[in-house]
């Protein structure tokens, strides 16, 4: 038994690998990481592809594909080290939305006009009880929420309650990061109206696993891009009249590179499938494949760096962009620490 994609899935993805190698080079990576343009054209573009809607209903205007299609897509989107709302507005705010009930924004979701931002500061990260609701009405602050340019914000709180609250009624500062191929903004919430949309916690993790996975499958992407950077570079430099790909120790690096980072592709399509599939491991699998690519895409930025010398750190070649985003995807929806911790946790091997 071959384990694989589809020929629709693979059709999928040489479709959206040939825009992006068309609507998303380095130049126009470098003026949306500077500010100079915005995201908005590259999220029409791949809104009209089916992307933005990739697992919203048909009913709703979307492809109802499944999370395998959409693992591959965040693959290819890795390795354009592509901007846009793909993890927030695609994948978590339609997942939840959509189990939720809460089907109205979807069709303007799946259209592209209408961009969800994802604030589970208060449920994942360290700082509990900073969002409070009272009356259908939220007070405090909210860290990191995904896509400062959101037209509206699931706020999560401590207790797994999410709201749902516009852009237009609460104040939003840019954050900086060192990803500047997305943006994550501070919300800060001053008894701003919010419309309930779950109480079910474990509606709010699973779309925390399926994020997750969508994360793995994006530094999969992004550390192939650097791999794939790296073997060129070897093979184009030459030092000593010999291409550098010559010399022992880089071919060593560049297989060390390729033979820790090819089984992780299997490993982060099988995340998507056994969401599909409803298989018992599927969450597990998703913090697994989270926290284990993100250790290895870390070792592959480093060493593909290391390969291109002091060429590595320079704007004109921009691996910078693919080094960082890795990191970013390292630290957002927890560490492969914390991540592990909680899997141990799922499987009754430790505490809270």
């Amino acid at each position: 038994m071959e384990f694989g994609l589809s020929q629709d899935q693979l059709l999928l993805d040489d479709s959206v690998r040939k825009y992006l190698s068309s609507e998303v080079s380095i130049d126009v990576v470098r003026k949306i990481a500077s500010g100079e343009q915005s995201d908005s054209d590259i999220w029409r573009g791949l809104a009209e592809m089916g992307l933005a809607g990739i697992i919203i209903p048909e009913a709703q205007g979307g492809a109802e594909l499944g999370m395998l299609d959409a693992v591959a897509i965040a693959e290819a989107l890795g390795y354009a080290a592509c901007p846009g709302p793909f993890l927030s507005t695609a994948i978590m705010s339609a997942h939840l939305l959509n189990q939720a009930g809460a089907t109205d924004p979807l069709a303007g979701m799946a259209s592209g006009d209408y961009r969800v931002g994802i604030a589970f500061g208060d449920f994942v990260g360290s700082r509990k009880g900073t969002v409070v609701e009272s009356a259908s009405k939220l007070s405090g602050q909210s860290l990191y929420a995904l896509d400062a340019s959101a037209d509206g914000y699931l706020v999560a709180l401590a207790d797994g309650r999410i709201y749902m609250a516009e852009s237009e009624y609460l104040d939003r500062k840019l954050l900086t990061t060192i990803d500047t191929t997305r943006t994550v903004c501070e919300l800060n919430f001053d008894q701003t109206p919010a419309c309930l949309v779950t109480e079910d916690a474990q509606l709010v993790r699973d779309t925390l696993y399926r994020g997750r996975a969508i994360q793995a499958a994006d530094t999969l992407g992004a550390a192939q891009y650097m791999l794939d950077q790296a073997v060129a570079y070897s093979l184009d430099r030459k030092q000593f009249n010999r291409a550098i790909g010559s010399f022992q120790a880089v071919k060593h690096m560049c297989a060390e590179m390729a033979s820790q980072l090819e089984p992780c592709r299997a490993f982060a399509w099988y995340a998507g499938h056994a969401f599909d599939e409803s298989t018992q491991d599927a969450a597990e699998t998703a913090c697994h494949a989270k926290a284990h690519l993100s250790e290895v895409g870390q070792f592959v930025a480093k060493t593909s760096t290391e390969v291109h010398g002091g060429m590595g750190f320079t704007d004109l070649v921009g691996l910078h962009y693919w080094f960082k985003r890795i990191g970013f995807n390292r630290q957002l929806l927890g560490s492969p620490e914390a991540v592990r911790h909680e899997v141990a946790v799922l499987q009754g091997l430790c505490e809270v």
